[in-house]
């Protein structure tokens, strides 16, 4: 997702999902930027690793992206999310950028 950015614009932010018996850490977040700089290009490499336990989606299983780009931008929530399959999810995300 996208977030505003004094110098490039927009600077991008990648939001985790780790497997199981896998734990956040500084290392783990800049390996993950090498491997997107490698993989795909150094204009891709995320400014900010956030991990989560689960992205907002709706009921049919499809990933809120809007909401997504609104955490990112350090944005308050607004909008329709009566369709989100779990509202807790979202105050997860909120209190993670806090951090």
């Amino acid at each position: 997702m996208g977030r505003p950015d004094e110098i490039k614009g927009q600077g991008v932010v990648a939001f985790v999902i780790l497997r199981e018996g896998q734990s956040a850490s500084k290392d783990l977040a800049e390996k993950i930027r090498r491997h997107v700089a490698q993989a795909i290009g150094p204009i891709a490499k995320p400014d900010e690793i956030r991990f989560a336990e689960a992205l907002p989606k709706t009921r049919s299983g499809k990933i809120m992206r809007r909401l997504l780009k609104q955490i990112a931008a350090g944005e308050s929530i607004t909008g329709d999310t009566t369709t989100l399959e779990d509202l807790s999810v979202l105050t997860k995300l909120s209190k993670a950028s806090e951090e």
